[in-house]
This record gives C-alpha cells, sequence and structure tokens, in this order.
C-alpha cells in the first residue's frame, strides 16, 4: 500500500544514490564507460527505499536509524551485485571466460574489486550520514503523514 514513509524513503535513497554515484566516478580509472550506472542505481535506491525502508517504519526513532542502515546496507550489496553482474556479462561478450562457471566466479570477485573502491572515507560518510537522515526522514513521514 502506497503511504508517505515510503515515498520518502525512496525519494532520500534516491537522492543518495545520486549523490554516492557522483563521488564514485572519480575513483574509478579513466577510461571507465559508465553507461547507465547512474540511473540504474538511483532506480535500485528508490526500490529499495520503498520496499525495504518504507515497509519498516513507524517504530522509533533507533529503529528509524537502523532502518536506514539497513536499508543503505541492501542498497550497496544489490548495487555491488548489479553492477558486477553487468561487468561479467560485458567481458564475457569479449570472451573473457572459458566457460560459465568462471563468469560466475569473475561476478564475485568483480564485485570484491568494486566494494574496495567503496572503502573510502568520504564514501563511508555519506553513506553512514545519507542512512541515519533518510531513516529519520522516513520516521517523520510516516509519523506525520499516517
Amino acid at each position: 500500500m502506497p503511504d508517505a514513509a515510503r515515498l520518502v524513503a525512496a525519494i532520500c535513497l534516491a537522492i543518495l544514490a545520486f549523490v554516492v554515484s557522483g563521488q564514485i566516478v572519480p575513483l574509478m580509472p579513466e577510461s571507465t564507460d559508465f553507461g547507465y550506472f547512474l540511473y540504474v542505481n538511483i532506480i535500485l535506491g528508490a526500490l529499495v527505499g520503498w520496499f525495504v525502508m518504507g515497509s519498516r517504519a513507524g517504530r522509533g526513532v533507533t529503529p528509524a536509524i537502523n532502518n536506514g542502515l539497513t536499508g543503505v546496507m541492501v542498497f550497496v550489496l544489490w548495487g555491488l551485485f548489479i553492477q558486477a553482474v553487468n561487468e561479467m556479462i560485458r567481458l564475457a561478450m569479449r570472451n573473457r571466460f572459458d566457460g560459465p562457471l568462471e563468469a560466475i566466479v569473475a561476478t564475485f570477485e568483480i564485485g570484491a574489486k568494486f566494494g574496495l573502491i567503496l572503502l573510502v572515507p568520504v564514501v563511508i560518510a555519506t553513506l553512514i550520514v545519507g542512512a541515519v537522515l533518510a531513516g529519520l526522514a522516513t520516521e517523520v513521514a510516516w509519523r506525520k503523514w499516517r
């Protein structure tokens, strides 16, 4: 059922996805073709906000902060997985793998490599602060517009 908490959570995580994606772009090699990177992350952030965070609103301030942290963690994990699968498919189209099992294993290796790029203090701080603010905003929306 659509409600204000789901909408606010979706908007907050979409904005956070936009900001963090902008922080990640300079950390990658210059030759990187990002394609739909920004759009995929924004849509993923909105979906995670709607389905994960929005459905868990209305439990208090501390659970709201935990809700924000959980939502951001789910967003980061799904984002890493989707971007790793995208990169694996790109490499598979260039015949870089000997078989499907090697491609599946490479997906996790690529995801781990992308995860290491996120381990920059600015990105981590943005994710944590954004998670707390998104969780609190979702809670406020749930209380105000029930």
